[in-house]
């Protein structure tokens, strides 16, 4: 039923739990599957002499949260394709699921902010209501 799974991660608790969700129906449905972390955008900072040390954190923190994704997905003989991207988290996991042809999208019901959900309404909600395939939010 699936061929091609996005699983978002920002390494959160209920993005862990997620991952079980996108492990075993990529497992179950021998499913492409494409492992997503969008950080937070750094060109405020392009004036500042400090731009390529925040840059390369975010970079860092990126990398480190897929590779614990990875890890899981490796255990489980799944093999898989990582994209570490800058910018709007709702608009880069639907543009990664639209540019993959993806069937499914997973990601845990909140994540590491949740001041911003607050506000601005959390990015699985928005991932819910303008994604083209379904959306598998785990809580």
């Amino acid at each position: 039923m699936f061929e091609c799974i996005v699983y978002a991660t920002d390494g959160s608790d209920y993005a862990r739990k997620a991952l079980v969700y996108a492990r075993d129906l990529a497992k179950l449905h021998n499913a492409k599957l494409f492992v997503v972390h969008v950080y937070s955008g750094v060109s405020d900072f392009l004036d500042y002499k400090e731009y390529d040390t925040i840059l390369g954190h975010r970079i860092a923190a990126g990398d480190k949260i897929i590779e614990e994704a990875g890890k899981e997905f490796e255990v489980a003989g799944l093999k898989f394709q990582t994209e570490l991207l800058e910018g709007p988290v709702t608009e880069a996991i639907m543009n990664v699921a639209e540019t993959r042809d993806a069937d499914l999208i997973v990601l845990g019901a909140r994540g590491m902010s949740s001041l911003e959900g607050l506000l601005l309404g959390s990015v699985s909600q928005k991932v819910i209501h303008h994604a083209t395939c379904p959306v598998l939010v785990v809580h």
